[in-house]
């Protein structure tokens, strides 16, 4: 399961796993999203907020995850790894080189650290 919370005033969302991600949870997490960014314009940015990564439940889980990236990545101006998950830290090493997004990695515990670097 994905949480999604939305920040509508900030325009951050912050994605929080809860066990294996399927595929249904980017599409309810796109829906959430994608509502946003038709009636508000762009996020200012996204937090992926996980203690340690769960992975995907199947193949297609995976490919839905690099869908949702592709098609949003170009709307959100900063991604924050808020993760204690090794990663957390590969995401922000090599991510930056395939979205337009600015991403960088923080530990679990630092979520209002990555909130504050996305408002700056």
């Amino acid at each position: 399961m994905l949480t999604v919370s939305l920040n509508e005033k900030e325009g951050i969302a912050i994605l929080e796993p809860h066990g294996s991600l399927s595929a249904e949870d980017f599409t309810s997490a796109a829906r959430i999203i994608d509502t946003y960014i038709e009636k508000s314009g762009d996020l200012n940015g996204i937090i992926v907020h996980v203690k340690s990564f769960p992975g995907w439940d199947s193949f297609f889980a995976l490919v839905s995850h690099l869908k949702f990236i592709k098609e949003h990545h170009k709307h959100v101006s900063h991604i924050a790894m808020a993760t204690d998950s090794p990663l957390g830290k590969f995401g922000e090493n090599i991510a930056s080189h395939f979205v337009k997004a600015e991403i960088k990695h923080f530990s679990f515990d630092e979520l209002q650290t990555a909130i504050a670097w996305i408002k700056e």
